[in-house]
């Protein structure tokens, strides 16, 4: 026998040295999925947190496009007006009425966008465990559809059905499971899935843009060293920056899926036929409607987002092997 002969690599009871020169490989080899799995549970306990201080915002927002579009008489007259009403009409935590419907939407959205993203990033790292740029953009892409389809647009179209509905003398839905199952039963599931191939165009484009941002940006900052820890206000900046950055990127794409949201929605044929209308009818400028007022919550939202999931990610590698 041929001490000398190395052993058949497709064997796996022998070592594999190609592997312990690669800390991300050999950990995914050690831990298959643990990554995805602690970016789904970090990504929860973090959806939830992060709805919990802006949902106030995200309540402010809808009434007051609710306003606009409806045929009712105007109820408010800016931001100002709207907070003092509600807080005088239903006290400080009618700010927060419909929470339950993001609450349950915001924890399985942000467990599947980064929990995707981390399981992506595990099979894009190279040798040292850092993304290229166009990994870090593919990788985005990937979690921002995943997200869409799975949680975003079921959740944004009842979201906005509950806002309505609270909106109305008798309101319809006594809670979260029976509203769903109330626009189920009268609209089917196409009644949770509206505009969903914008929402698609949506999530994919902000998640490619924010990850690759922040991605890129914490490798400046590190230096290129993927263990060189970066600290929590550092992130809220680069957080900050990347929402910045989707915003003026897809705000467009935000508009477009809007309308198709909308309650004129059906004099759009699809997709494309809103985006052709609006170009058309209103020129290129109108694909920028809301920037100001979207920038100010989406730089807030992604920062905090960020800081938090960065902590428990980095909590959960203290503990979690």
């Amino acid at each position: 026998m041929n001490r000398d002969k190395k052993p058949e690599f497709r064997n796996p009871f022998f070592r594999r040295p190609w592997l312990e020169h690669s800390g991300a490989a050999a950990a995914a080899a050690a831990a298959p999925g643990s990554m995805g799995l602690k970016g789904i549970i970090a990504g929860g306990i973090t959806g939830g947190i992060e709805i919990c201080i802006t949902f106030p915002t995200e309540y402010v927002k809808t009434q007051l496009q609710l306003d606009e579009k409806s045929g009712a008489a105007k109820q408010y007259h800016g931001i100002v007006d709207c907070v003092k009403k509600t807080v005088r009409n239903h006290g400080f935590f009618g700010l927060y009425r419909g929470l339950s419907v993001l609450l349950y939407g915001s924890i399985p959205k942000s467990a599947v966008r980064f929990g995707a993203f981390e399981t992506f990033k595990k099979h894009s790292v190279d040798a040292q465990g850092n993304l290229s740029p166009g990994s870090r953009l593919l990788c985005g892409l990937g979690a921002g559809v995943c997200e869409a389809i799975f949680a975003v647009t079921p959740m944004e179209t009842v979201k906005v059905k509950f806002i309505n509905d609270q909106r109305s003398p008798n309101p319809k839905f006594k809670g979260f499971f029976h509203g769903v199952a109330h626009i189920i039963r009268e609209e089917g599931f196409r009644g949770v899935y509206q505009g969903v191939t914008a929402t698609i165009m949506k999530q994919g484009s902000n998640q490619a843009i924010r990850f690759f941002v922040m991605e890129t940006l914490k490798d400046w900052y590190r230096g290129g060293d993927p263990k060189q820890p970066v600290p929590k206000a550092v992130v809220g900046v680069f957080g900050a920056v990347a929402g910045a950055a989707s915003v003026f990127g897809n705000t467009p794409i935000d508009v477009v899926k809007t309308r198709m949201q909308g309650l004129e929605a059906s004099k759009y044929k699809n997709t494309w036929d809103c985006f052709k209308k609006i170009w058309l009818n209103e020129g290129p400028t109108a694909f920028y409607k809301g920037t100001v007022p979207r920038l100010g919550r989406v730089c807030l939202d992604v920062a905090i987002t960020f800081m938090i999931y960065d902590s428990f990610m980095d909590l959960f590698n203290r503990f979690w092997k």
